[in-house]
């Protein structure tokens, strides 16, 4: 059963052996409960008669709902890392060089991963001699050997090293095999045009770098290139500036400026509450007062900006500050909640896909294919009406979360 995609983005912040940042909770508890969200408005997509608000805006509609500002809190997550990976990063690794490496290879990574399920359907079977659901598992099922964290001090090294070979063997092979036959009738190999979230995620995630990393230094800079990308996105969306319609993601990675845009919001946000810039907003009602007010310019911004369309389809800049600002207000109660009032238990069934948020992204996926590859039908021709299909996208989501929970407790992690 195929659903429509919105991306978790992983955790950004590699273990150090040096000198640890402190742990901002709420920072998990906010890409735990946006995964948590992706869950299930992904299976509720198959869900029919349900309100118009609970699926994703139609492309050419002047409007947005809740679940067209999912993939943009994705973004605003990814943008709040960025900063202390990068720190942590540098007090590991005290090196431009090994830094920017580690960037493209992140970016890299994920577009791999991210052509992988833009892909998962389109194989001929004829033609890679198996059907397309089982060249999606086998290829996930490299990554996952690729991609896990295996123990570095204990446990059986040859065998992790052999593991991690096989995996990029299995996934190279299986890039190597794929073939497709595309509209003309000709035989093509894998489709690149759209990779998938994840591939967005990897252009966001390294253009939202190649602006910060050289300017990290001046605490204005990320407010400075948020206002910048927004102008950007209101050009185009204006068709003031064509080129970016026409320009490939691999040419132009940018593109509209809109995620980068979304992201940088979230570098922005996380200065002002993280990182060495935070003493310069020293006390945490002054931190509060000055996202608020960062959130109310972003919302007042996308008023003024509401001629220009409300669109996810079309990458708006009223979509994307809309979004910015119900992410910037949620961030803030979540940690006045979570990191100055201390109150985090209620939080707990969301914490393993806030912490291990690649693996929880790419669990639901497993789930689908293995159903689709043994002919498992049930779950999608039942349950899939109403109230009762609200119910089942709720068990799943559960399902789900309790499933990436499990597997974190038994130290199956994966990172880029």
């Amino acid at each position: 059963m195929a659903t429509p995609r919105i991306a978790a983005v992983p955790s950004a912040a590699p273990a150090s052996h040096t000198v640890q940042a402190p742990r901002v909770l709420s920072i998990d508890i906010f890409r735990g409960l946006t995964m948590a969200v992706m869950v299930f408005v992904n299976d509720l997509a198959s869900v029919k008669d349900l309100p118009w608000w609970t699926y994703h805006a139609p492309g050419k509609a002047d409007a947005m709902t809740y679940v067209d500002m999912v993939f943009p809190a994705f973004l605003f997550i990814l943008g709040m890392a960025i900063p202390l990976a990068v720190e942590q990063r540098l007090r590991k690794f005290p090196s431009l060089a090994s830094l920017w490496g580690h960037i493209l290879s992140r970016s890299f990574s994920l577009l791999v991963l991210g052509l992988i399920l833009a892909n998962a359907g389109a194989g001929d079977p004829a033609l890679i001699h198996m059907r397309p659901v089982w060249w999606a598992i086998l290829s996930l099922t490299g990554a996952l050997l690729f991609w896990m964290v295996y123990p570095r001090t204990e446990g059986p090294q040859a065998l992790f090293k052999t593991l991690r070979f096989l995996g990029l063997g299995l996934m190279v092979v299986m890039f190597a095999l794929f073939r497709r036959t595309a509209k003309d009738g000709s035989i093509a190999w894998i489709r690149t045009a759209y990779p998938e979230i994840l591939g967005l995620l990897a252009f966001a995630y390294l253009t939202t770098c190649l602006l910060y990393i050289p300017t990290r230094r001046w605490r204005w800079a990320p407010f400075a290139w948020f206002a910048a990308l927004t102008a950007f996105c209101a050009l185009c969306t204006a068709n003031w500036i064509t080129f970016p319609n026409h320009a490939s993601l691999y040419l132009w990675p940018f593109h509209n400026g809109s995620s980068t845009s979304i992201a940088m919001a979230g570098v922005a946000t996380s200065i002002v509450f993280t990182g060495p810039h935070s003493r310069h907003w020293p006390t945490v009602r002054f931190r509060i007062t000055f996202a608020l007010s960062f959130a109310a310019v972003t919302l007042l911004a996308a008023y003024l900006l509401t001629p220009l369309g409300i669109s996810k389809n079309r990458a708006t800049p009223t979509w994307g500050l809309y979004s910015i600002g119900a992410s910037i207000l949620l961030f803030t109660l979540l940690y006045w909640i979570a990191d100055v009032r201390q109150h985090t238990r209620w939080a707990a069934f969301v914490r393993p896909a806030g912490s291990n948020t690649l693996l929880t992204y790419l669990l639901p996926d497993l789930w689908y294919f293995f159903l689709r590859a043994f002919g498992i039908t049930w779950f999608a021709s039942h349950f899939n009406r109403g109230i009762s299909g609200v119910i089942r996208s709720l068990i799943f989501t559960a399902f789900i979360l309790w499933a990436a929970g499990v597997l974190t407790r038994k130290k199956v992690r994966l990172q880029l």
